[in-house]
């Protein structure tokens, strides 16, 4: 038996409606108004590693790795593993730093890198 550890590029929350179904913690959504500079907490299910040290994308997940383009920039300013309810999560807080336009063609991130 091994230790499973995911590491992600990207911070990959759910739509804030599945928090409103009832569905999922507020944790686990984007919230509906992201504000620059604003500090936002996070959870997420597994142990998981983020970068710490740059800008990584905020992104909305609808599960099975669908992904959405970039919704924001933001950095990782804390992250904890822990139990709930004998599951590995991983909680945490993370800070805008910029909001994009979903309808804005612009590339924000190249791979691991903030392109301004």
């Amino acid at each position: 038996m091994g230790i499973q550890v995911e590491f992600n590029p990207d911070l990959a929350l759910r739509n804030i409606s599945c928090y409103k179904e009832g569905n999922r913690s507020l944790e686990e959504c984007i919230p509906e108004n992201l504000e620059v500079g604003k500090r936002y907490d996070f959870l997420k299910e597994g142990q998981r590693n983020y970068f710490f040290l740059d800008q990584i994308p905020l992104v909305e997940t609808q599960g099975g790795g669908k992904l959405s383009r970039p919704l924001a920039s933001i950095v990782i300013v804390e992250a904890t593993h822990f139990l709930k309810e004998g599951m590995v999560c991983t909680k945490g807080a993370y800070e805008v730093r910029e909001v994009f336009d979903p309808t804005d063609p612009t590339v924000y991130f190249e791979a691991m890198g903030r392109r301004y």
